[in-house]
Formats: C-alpha cells, sequence, structure tokens
C-alpha cells in the first residue's frame, strides 16, 4: 500500500480513502476515490495477514477468479494489489445500506423483501460457484440492500485468509443464517420466517452440510412458488428514505455510488420508489413542536475530574514551498530544515488536563458550544450543559437529528447568543430550530420543504447538510436528489442555498443548480462562494451576492478540482474579505478578492520526496490574520495578507489503519476536524488523537486521545478557550492551555 504523501489523503494505490465503512473477513473496508471522482470500495488486508506465508500467493489467485465473476447480485473487482506493502482490493461502489444497519434501525424486512434478499443471494451465490469459489463469509455486514436488490461484497479476500477452506455448503448456512437474521431482527428464531420461505432457509440452516440446498435449488425453489411479482420498491418506505438520506449525506458517488465521504449522487433509477417521508411539508414554522417537559434526559449533568487522556503518534510528508510575501514561487522538494523556510516543528507534547467529564444515557450527535453554555444532541433529546462545570442548565427539548455529524455534514452552529440546529421531532420532521444560548428557549422553529411547493411527485428532494450563520441571516445548504433519474461518473451534482431571517426564522431566498456544490458562507458580510465541477473538467468557484438575494457574481475556473464536484461541506476558506481555495493542480492555495474575485497571491506547496501535492481544506483564525492549510502530516500556518509562511506543524508515526499519520483536515472531505479558539489551533489526526498547537509557534500545547473512541473516532467542538469532547455517553472538556 503507497503511504499518503501530501496529496490530502491517504492512498492505497491510486485511491484516496475517504471513511471506514466495515470489517469483513481479513480486512477492513473503506469508501475510496480516485482523482478524477470515480468512487469505489476498497478492501485494505490487515498487516498481520498480510505477513503470513503464502498469503500473497491464495490472494492473488482469489482475485483472479473474483475478476471473472460477474452478476447482478455481485460487487465487480475493479482493481487489486496483491504485491503492495499492504495488499488491498477495489470493487465497483454501488449506493447502499448495510442489512445490518438496515435491520438495527428499521427492525426486520417483509416477507417481499426477505424473498427478493433470499433469491439475490442465492443468485449471487450460484454464479460464485459455479465459478468454482466460494464467498467464506455472507453476512449481514457484508450484504449490502440497493434499490436494486441485495449485493454480495467483500469478493476475493475470505478464501485467501489461509483459515480451513470454505465449501460451497458453508456460504448456504451463511446465506440462511442472514436471511433468518433480515427476518427476526437478530434473534436465531426460524418461527419469524414468512411461511414460504421457513422450509427452504431452515434447510440451509441443517447441521449436517450435505442436506443443505444448493445455490441453484433456492433459486428454483423460489421460482416455483410462482408468488406475485413485486411491484414497486422492493424495501420498506423508512429503508429507502434512510438509504436517500446517507447518499445525500455522503455526497454523491460517481459510478453508480453515494458517502461520507462527498461523492455524485447515488444511482437510483425511475419509478423505484425511494420513499417521501418527509414530502409534503410545508413552509409554515413554529415553536410549537418543539417539546420541553415531554424530552427524556438525553444528557446527564453530572460531572467529575477524570484522569487524562493518552497520546497518540506525529509525520511529515510535505511542506510548503519557500515565499517571500506576495505572488510565491514554486521551490524544489524544500526540505523542512531548507534555509528559505521555516523548519517544520514536529508536534509532541503533554498528555491534556481536563477541566471536567461526564456522562450521559444516549450517545451524542452533534455538538456546538459558546463560552458559556455546550449543546449537546442526541437521537432522544436536545441538551444544554454548563461550559464550566458540565451540569445541566436548562430544560432538556425533544428536537433530534437523524443523521448527526460527519465528514460533509455539520447541522449546527452557533452566532450571537443563538444556537441553530437541522432537526426533527416526534411530530415533525425536516426543521431548522433557534435556541437562545442564555435560557435555552426556542426562539422560533421553520419546517423546511422538502420539495419545492406544486413540484410534483417526481420532483427532486433537498437533502440539508449544514447551517450557518452570517450577520442577520442563517443559511441551510445541501444537495437536491432526483429520484426521477438516474446518474453516471460525469452526470453534474447540484445544490441549493437557503436563506432565513435569523431573528424570525421566515424563508429571504433560495437559489439552487449544478454550478452550486460546496458552499462556503463567511461570519460576516453578503458574499457567499460556492463551488462545482464535473469529474475530468475543470472545477469552477463562484461568488454568490447574498445582498441581490443569491444571484451569481464573479467566476473563475479552477483547473484540477474534483473535489468539488460533491455537495457537502465547503472546501474553502475566507479570511480578511479574501476567499482561498485550493487550485493548480491541487497544490496551490490562491486568495482572491471575495468582492471582486481579482487574485490578491498565490502559494505553491511542493513534496520533500518530488510525489504530487494536494492540499486539504484551509482554515482560518478567529481574527482572519492568519490562514492554515493542511498538507497530508503538514500544517502551514500562513499570513492572510500576503502568504507569506508563519510556520509549518508536522506529525510522525502511523495512523489507526498502518499508514503515515496525517491531519484529517488535509483528506478533500472537510467538517470541523480543525477549528481555532483565540490562540490555538485545534486539529485531529488520522491516529485519533486531538492537538492543541499554539497559533503564535506552531509548537503543541497538548494531546489528547481517548483509548475507548468508538472506531469512527470522537465529536468534538471548541467554545471559547474550551475544546469538547464526545466519546461513546462521555463528554470531556479541556482548556486550550491546559496542562
Amino acid at each position: 500500500m503507497d503511504h499518503p504523501g501530501a496529496d490530502g489523503a491517504h492512498r492505497i494505490g491510486p485511491y484516496a480513502l475517504l471513511g471506514r465503512q466495515s470489517t469483513v473477513g481479513g480486512g477492513e473496508v473503506f469508501a475510496a476515490r480516485t482523482d478524477e471522482g470515480r468512487l469505489v470500495t476498497v478492501t485494505v488486508v490487515r498487516p498481520e495477514l498480510a505477513a503470513d506465508p503464502g498469503f500473497r500467493d491464495r490472494f492473488r489467485v482469489a482475485v483472479e477468479a473474483a475478476r471473472t465473476l460477474s452478476g447482478a447480485f455481485l460487487a465487480p473487482v475493479v482493481d487489486a494489489d496483491a504485491d503492495a506493502s499492504v495488499p488491498w482490493l477495489a470493487t465497483e461502489f454501488t449506493a447502499g445500506l448495510p442489512l445490518q444497519q438496515a435491520v438495527d434501525r428499521h427492525g426486520p424486512l417483509s416477507e417481499p423483501a426477505l424473498r427478493m434478499l433470499a433469491d439475490g443471494l442465492a443468485r449471487a451465490l450460484a454464479a460464485l460457484h459455479a465459478a468454482g469459489t466460494v464467498h467464506g463469509e455472507v453476512s449481514p455486514d457484508s450484504v449490502l440492500l440497493t434499490m436494486d436488490g441485495p449485493r454480495i461484497t467483500a469478493l476475493g479476500i475470505v478464501g485467501a485468509t489461509g483459515s480451513a477452506a470454505p465449501a460451497p455448503t458453508d456460504d448456504m448456512f451463511d446465506l440462511g443464517a442472514t436471511v433468518r437474521y433480515a427476518a427476526s431482527g437478530g434473534e436465531p428464531d426460524t418461527d419469524a420466517l414468512p411461511v414460504s420461505l421457513r422450509e427452504v432457509i431452515g434447510g440451509c440452516l441443517y447441521p449436517d452440510a450435505p442436506d443443505r440446498p444448493t445455490a441453484e435449488q433456492l433459486v428454483d425453489y423460489l421460482r416455483q412458488q410462482n408468488l406475485p411479482a413485486l411491484k414497486g420498491s422492493w424495501l420498506p418506505p423508512t429503508v429507502t428514505a434512510d438509504m436517500a438520506a446517507a447518499a445525500a449525506a455522503m455526497g454523491s458517488a460517481s459510478a453508480g455510488g453515494g458517502g461520507r465521504d462527498p461523492f455524485p449522487p447515488p444511482a437510483i433509477a425511475a419509478g423505484t420508489g425511494v420513499s417521501r417521508r418527509k414530502l409534503i411539508l410545508g413552509l409554515a414554522g413554529g415553536a410549537a413542536v418543539l417539546g420541553g417537559s415531554a424530552a427524556a434526559l438525553a444528557f446527564s449533568g453530572d460531572s467529575s475530574p477524570a484522569s487524562d487522556g493518552r497520546a497518540g503518534g506525529s509525520g511529515s510528508t510535505a511542506r510548503p514551498a519557500s515565499s517571500s510575501g506576495g505572488r510565491s514561487t514554486s521551490a524544489s522538494s524544500a526540505s523542512p530544515s531548507s534555509t528559505d523556510g521555516p523548519e517544520a516543528i514536529v508536534l509532541a507534547g503533554p498528555d491534556a488536563a481536563k477541566a471536567w467529564s461526564g456522562a450521559g444515557k444516549h450517545a451524542p450527535k452533534c455538538l456546538e458550544a459558546s463560552d458559556k453554555v455546550v449543546m449537546v444532541v442526541t437521537d432522544t433529546a436536545t441538551s444544554f450543559l454548563d461550559a464550566t462545570t458540565g451540569k445541566s442548565v436548562f430544560s432538556p427539548l425533544n428536537p433530534t437529528v437523524f443523521l448527526g455529524t460527519s465528514g460533509d455534514r455539520y447541522p449546527t452552529a452557533y452566532a450571537d447568543g443563538v444556537f441553530y440546529l437541522l432537526c426533527d421531532t416526534p411530530s415533525q420532521s425536516g426543521l431548522l430550530a433557534a435556541f437562545d444560548a442564555s435560557s435555552g428557549k426556542v426562539k422560533w422553529a421553520t419546517v423546511m420543504a422538502v420539495v419545492d411547493p406544486g413540484g410534483g411527485s417526481d420532483a427532486p428532494m433537498y437533502i440539508s447538510d449544514y447551517v450557518a450563520v452570517a450577520g442577520n441571516t442563517v443559511y441551510v445548504c445541501g444537495g437536491l436528489l432526483d429520484t426521477s433519474r438516474s446518474y453516471s461518473s460525469e452526470s453534474p451534482t447540484s445544490g441549493y442555498i437557503r436563506a432565513y431571517n435569523a431573528a424570525t426564522g421566515k424563508r429571504r431566498w433560495q437559489v439552487k443548480g449544478t454550478d452550486i456544490n460546496n458552499v462556503l458562507v463567511p461570519p460576516t458580510g453578503s458574499h457567499l462562494l460556492a463551488t462545482s465541477s464535473v469529474p475530468g473538467k475543470p472545477g469552477r468557484v463562484q461568488m454568490i451576492d447574498a445582498g441581490r438575494r443569491g444571484a451569481r457574481g464573479w467566476k473563475v475556473s479552477v483547473r484540477d478540482a474534483s473535489s468539488y464536484f460533491s455537495t457537502g461541506w465547503p472546501l474553502t476558506c475566507y479570511a480578511a474579505g479574501l476567499f482561498l481555495f485550493g487550485g493548480g493542480n491541487g497544490d496551490t492555495l490562491f486568495a482572491v478578492d471575495a468582492a471582486t474575485g481579482s487574485e490578491k497571491w498565490y502559494q505553491r506547496f511542493d513534496a520533500k520526496n518530488g510525489d504530487q501535492v494536494r492540499i486539504g481544506a484551509p482554515f482560518s483564525s478567529l481574527d482572519g490574520a492568519t490562514v492554515y492549510v493542511p498538507v497530508g502530516s503538514d500544517l502551514a500556518a500562513l499570513a492572510t495578507a500576503d502568504g507569506t509562511i508563519q510556520w509549518v506543524a508536522t506529525l510522525d508515526g502511523a495512523s489507526d489503519i498502518g499508514i503515515s499519520n496525517a491531519f484529517n483536515a488535509s483528506s478533500r472531505l472537510s467538517g470541523r476536524s480543525a477549528q481555532c479558539s483565540a490562540d490555538t489551533v485545534f486539529a485531529t489526526d488520522t491516529a485519533k488523537t486531538l492537538w492543541a498547537i499554539d497559533a503564535a509557534t506552531g509548537r503543541a500545547r497538548w494531546k489528547y486521545r481517548d483509548p475507548g473512541q468508538p472506531d469512527v473516532g470522537f465529536l468534538w467542538t471548541v467554545g471559547g478557550d474550551h475544546v469538547f469532547i464526545a466519546s461513546h455517553l462521555t463528554l470531556t472538556a479541556i482548556a486550550a492551555h491546559a496542562r
């Protein structure tokens, strides 16, 4: 596996890893994307397995066998490398929802859905077995529910693990257990199976392998029942709504898929019946739907001092080229010790001292904070805690969030004493709500229409990605999901901006289009920035004039901006009247006047090893005087006025998956993986460590790592001079200058 250089992402061969999806067989499964924007699923073999003698030969044979397979219910292999330092396998990406997740969230599947699940899995296994191979790990984790039926993933890995070779009959037992799981919600209860499936699925679970049906026999059994064909979507509306929301929350997927990452729209065929659970919602708002007394206490205010966290590792892959201010020129592979720029500072610091730590009854899904109050949102309620003690200060309310915070979705904001939240309640979904930070009371709530009034049954759905505030206007930005059409890797994606009065919640204006994907809302002023692109073509950076109700302003073409293809969190920043964004070959930071688009300066970054550099999402200090640029394992501080490099901080060591450590903000996905207080830069890395970096010197003040944090890492936000971290049921506060 190629170690990630300064290209803004972990890389496996030609693919940038976007986020872990699951663990299957002998590998970790990730969503990944090519530089051209094509989305794939990459399975990275575990290092200990790759070190097993003979594994690579077995893996090579298994991959070659998998390449020959085809079928409607199989995920085709598109690439692999058995000789990499850590072997990997890439398969075609398909928008969908893992069976495990669908059942856990929405309960057992209906009889028609179970029949299609059994038939699809049997047809997939029939193709495998006819080719003389087996899968070896059919399970709720390796089965993906898509609009067109189930798909079996993780091909080509299990058979190479070196464990006892599975047989076709083992696959059939696993099929039976998977269908039984889908019918019972996880209980090993065959009685939960419908009568039409009970006999044959029960046969798959026979203890004696020879007594189990073959895949072809199962397909034939279902066909001979001659039951009426299913009309419309084969999945229940709640599952298809979840699939659509999850696909849009990731962004849109090229090559027919949809992440969390931020990719092109999901490939959903016309007429498949994606649920409109939020459609028919009017524009009338009201605080009445936001209850208080009936809401369960989502997060306990009980807090106590806690022991210090543990550190992760830290490394260096790239640094900026030299600059004397103004327009910069390229330097050839400048090293951190070069005399034409500041010496890179390897981050190292003591473990952080916690101000307080408290446990709640439900895991936080969103956090937002002021210097006095922390808003904690779970899947049951919204609570408010004292920032200095962690104690509850107001009665909890009943708004919840469906998907929570992710790399491309951030449903909370704070400005001028008000918290804003994209939320649902037990009686109403699709709300934008405002809460007074001094009382915890609802100021207003507006129901956001999921389709335009009068748009018809095939009108695109508005998927809310994040909320932002500038002056007296609240903006909701996101993507449009058109379920009446199919998409390809070259299809443009559409986004939107909705503007609301910050005092009343009334909508002011709305704009949408394929030229609006990522949207940047500066904290002040009336100029917004929108980016857009189609894979393989130049991107576009465009000003949106909020003072003219979203009218398009100046625009510039940006070469090699495939990351601007997907709707989601902005990959740009604003500082001191300038918009900043990546361009060139992805290695150059441009600074332009926000009002006119005229270029003020640019800064190019070079890798020490000569590899191509791709900068991540820039972010600025609170006063706008400094811009921070993540580049792989490096974080560079630049003067906003002219681009002069102030310092470069670098990580060392390995990430949590064994490749080079890097700043999360260096990924070409954005979100709040780096934030600032008045004098401190906070940033997380891929070793799941949070660093507090002195904004003046680039040296680490402290580091924090929770050994018990979830696989996806912790949620965190900054309020005043504290950072607040949610890990499972625990919320922790750390002061910026804590030692």
